[in-house]
């Protein structure tokens, strides 16, 4: 699917306030509420929006330590093992990553003995031969909205 311009600022409108309704949209983009709502249900079906959220400051519900935890696998079974990981509700991102480490995983958690008890775990993963935990001591920025 291509998107035009329309398409475009609905979605950068939406990423700053999945809130507002498409009455507003459409006042604000100068269009039709049916055609903001038209163009949305279209943005839904081509799993381009994939769902509705809060952007959360896990800090303040107590997610004080991120970790970045890279994964070398062997048998290449990375597939396997990011399927696996994918799984654990404390990790936000897994990725597949060129270089020599197979897997990069981001993961929150809320003390160190849970991070601890984490990696302890992905030893336990099938086919995971190695992993490097790195602990993040400030974020500069972490925001994955791009429109």
């Amino acid at each position: 699917m291509t998107l035009d311009i329309l398409d475009k600022k609905i979605l950068k409108n939406l990423t700053v306030d999945a809130r507002q309704s498409a009455r507003q949209l459409a006042l604000k983009l100068e269009v039709s509420t049916v055609t903001i709502l038209s163009r949305i249900k279209k943005l839904e079906k081509e799993e381009i929006i994939l769902g509705y959220t809060a952007i959360i400051d896990h800090e303040k519900i107590g997610y004080s330590l991120t970790a970045v935890i890279e994964i070398m696998a062997k048998n290449d079974k990375i597939v396997d093992i990011d399927k696996e990981i994918s799984k654990f509700e404390n990790v936000c991102g897994v990725y597949d990553i060129t270089g020599t480490t197979d897997t990069i995983i981001i993961a929150k958690f809320k003390e160190r003995n849970e991070l601890s008890t984490f990696v302890k775990g992905l030893a336990g993963i099938p086919n995971v031969e190695d992993t490097i935990t790195h602990i993040v001591l400030n974020t500069a920025k972490e925001n994955f909205r791009l429109t």
